[in-house]
């Protein structure tokens, strides 16, 4: 199996773990946990996880250059912290598959961005691709007959763009570091902005005031690896060989793969919209596996011409 291939996969893994996010929300929801709350515990529990993995790996990625520090800001505030706090702002000022509608428009922001900074190449297959992904999720989320402000369509096509630009300044990040520190330093820098937040107080206190402050430390801690740990690292290391353009369209299996959770976990219906928004999905992930793998080839070898350059 090739490095394309490989970065494929990964994209699609992380989508899927990220599709399982409904379920940890709603059992911290449970707890007295508001939106914000959850996001600080997801990002700064998975801030120490991606330290300590870096530790582990190489402790010489802590070091980054001063230079750098705008772009980890761009990722930790600018993409991580940005895009969820628009996206659940956006959940309270209209319909719930409304906002995750306008959420993912963010392949359309990353097709649009990688042409302008990356000079990729927007081909037939890949607009195919985003128009059966983008189709898909309308069709997953359901179509809300609710109204849209013109604040809230400009927060709801915010979450969009913050979701969007991991996938671009990540890419530029992984030109310079490995994806262990990227990964840690975007989630420190999230994790610092989010507890500002957050109103820690009223959070560490239902800690303090739960029936088995134990057991829910312990699910805290299976949330931020199973909804940022691990998804985060896969889509990253996946940058490093599929283009930002083909992996935000490959990440939109996510809500397909929330609705088939939703339906295994918690017994909610399929409809016909749903199941053909779900084939709509897969159809854009077979399009892409079909397109540009000599470009990705290319760009694969010339990254790797690089990084021998710079070592």
């Amino acid at each position: 199996m090739n490095r394309q291939r490989i970065g494929t996969a990964l994209i699609i893994l992380a989508g899927c773990f990220w599709g399982s996010m409904g379920i940890f929300v709603r059992r911290l929801g449970a707890e007295g946990f508001d939106s914000i709350q959850i996001v600080s515990i997801r990002v700064t529990l998975a801030a120490l996880a991606f330290c300590a993995i870096l530790f582990i790996r190489d402790r010489r990625g802590f070091a980054i250059h001063r230079r750098d520090i705008p772009l980890f800001l761009g990722l930790g505030f600018g993409s991580i912290l940005f895009f969820t706090v628009c996206y659940f702002t956006a959940i309270t000022m209209m319909p719930l598959s409304t906002a995750a509608i306008l959420l993912y428009t963010s392949p359309v922001w990353i097709m649009l961005m990688s042409v302008l900074f990356f000079h990729e190449r927007l081909t037939a297959r890949k607009l195919l691709a985003l128009a059966a992904a983008f189709g898909g999720c309308v069709l997953v989320s359901g179509i809300s007959d609710g109204g849209i402000t013109p604040a809230g369509l400009l927060i709801g096509l915010g979450s969009g763009i913050g979701y969007g630009l991991y996938s671009i300044l990540g890419t530029v990040a992984l030109k310079r570091y490995s994806p262990y520190t990227v990964t840690a330093y975007t989630f420190l820098f999230a994790a610092f902005g989010s507890l500002v937040i957050c109103r820690p107080g009223d959070m560490f206190g239902r800690f303090l005031t739960s029936d088995n402050p134990g057991m829910l430390v312990m699910f805290c801690v299976l949330t931020a690896i199973v909804t940022a740990v691990i998804p985060f690292m896969a889509y990253t290391l996946g940058l490093r060989s599929v283009e930002a353009s083909r992996a935000g369209i490959l990440a939109t299996i996510e809500p397909m793969v929330a609705t088939l959770f939703g339906i295994l976990v918690f017994s909610e219906p399929l409809t016909l919209l749903s199941g053909l928004g779900i084939l709509l999905i897969l159809a854009a992930v077979v399009i892409l596996n079909t397109d540009g793998k000599q470009t990705d080839k290319k760009r694969i070898e010339k990254n790797d011409k690089k990084c021998l350059t710079n070592s």
